[in-house]
């Protein structure tokens, strides 16, 4: 993704305090490590856009394709290769104003229609295994299109966490790198249970080691920055009330169907900011 503007705008409401711009990829990365619950950036976004608020950074959002992109291209049918981009990271911090984070995301999209017009759709996925269910992806706009047990954040016997695929896909070489540090230390030497030094490797060797997926959801969101591309999704579109059926409710880390304050809090927030 290049040539975007330097132009920043302001967001009108209670959040009109709130000033959204391109940043470097450099400083989009420093805030994202310091504020994403993960601590890791996505290597191969393209566009970074800052949240600012009384002249703070309280934010940032990363977009470029999917790593699984021939994957996700199905999802739209008539879908070109760079006619879709994905939300791969968001992180804002809890300071900003009342409903900043969805009027910033609001502002996003606004700005991938008028900056690129070829783009027709943005995908984004929701952890509901670590972070949240996609409280902020509902109050603006975007459509559930699903709920899925988690088989994607693996946890060592140590309780390191991993993606699968920064484990398997062999371009993550540094976290794979560190993975086999921490595989070494168990079963993996002994007998048959050797892992190759060649930055592959085959979750069945992990799982033999003891590494287990981490009980939780993922959640996938989409929103269409064409609306007549909605006519070409070929999966269901899902009512909100699938995560509650599934059991795969989350706010800020903890599962919250389960408890009656979390769920109060959320359901507060999505009663205020789809208004």
């Amino acid at each position: 993704m290049h040539g975007y503007v330097s132009e920043s705008f302001h967001i009108m409401g209670e959040a009109k305090n709130i000033l959204i711009k391109p940043i470097s990829q450099k400083d989009a990365s420093k805030v994202i490590r310091s504020l994403h619950y993960s601590g890791k950036v996505v290597q191969n976004s393209k566009l970074h856009l800052g949240v600012f608020y009384k002249g703070k950074c309280g934010g940032a959002l990363q977009f470029g394709p999917s790593l699984d992109k021939r994957k996700m291209i199905s999802l739209v049918k008539g879908t070109k290769w760079n006619e879709f981009i994905e939300l791969n990271r968001m992180a804002l911090a809890d300071w900003l104003p009342r409903n900043g984070e969805s009027r910033a995301i609001g502002y996003c999209m606004r700005f991938l229609r008028k900056q690129y017009p070829h783009l027709k759709w943005v995908v984004s996925f929701s952890d509901g295994t670590q972070c949240g269910d996609g409280i902020i992806y509902r109050a603006s706009g975007f459509v559930l299109t699903g709920v899925k047990k988690n088989n994607q954040i693996w946890v060592a016997p140590s309780g390191q966490k991993f993606s699968r695929m920064s484990l398997t896909d062999g371009r993550s070489k540094k976290e794979q790198s560190k993975a086999l540090s921490i595989a070494s230390r168990t079963t993996l030497t002994k007998g048959k249970h050797v892992i190759l030094g060649n930055g592959g490797a085959s979750m069945s060797k992990f799982v033999e080691s003891g590494w287990k997926p981490l009980p939780g959801f993922q959640l996938r969101y989409l929103y269409f920055i064409d609306p007549k591309q909605r006519e070409n999704l070929t999966v269901p579109i899902l009512p909100f009330s699938k995560i509650d059926e599934m059991g795969a409710r989350m706010y800020k880390g903890e599962p919250s169907c389960g408890n009656s304050v979390n769920c109060t809090a959320t359901s507060q927030v999505e009663s205020d900011t789809e208004m």
